[in-house]
């Protein structure tokens, strides 16, 4: 399996703004064949360090994850994610 984690920083932080990004990213659950499972949080301790949401997805090998890459579902919703996130940053691992 391969795991899929990327954290958001972003502009606006809102609870409004928190709570509509994560429906957009969970908008992807049931909707890509490629993508097993879908996790996003909301960060609760909101520190200095801290970023603002997390997505963690779940995919069979390198190549589904490439799939749902350009899937449409998956490119809307990046489309959404440039309007509100400032940063991001990714972790790719593969687990046994």
């Amino acid at each position: 399996m391969l795991i899929h984690v990327v954290m958001f920083k972003l502009k606006e932080p809102t609870a409004d703004v928190l709570q509509r990004t994560r429906d957009v990213l969970m908008s992807m659950k049931g909707k890509i064949p490629e993508l097993l499972d879908i996790q996003v949080g909301i960060d609760v301790l909101r520190s200095e360090r801290s970023y603002d949401l997390v997505l963690t997805t779940t995919f069979e090998s390198l190549e589904a994850m490439q799939a749902y890459q350009v899937h449409p579902i998956h490119q809307d919703v990046i489309e959404y994610i440039k309007t509100v996130n400032e940063q991001s940053i990714v972790v790719d691992y593969i687990t046994e």
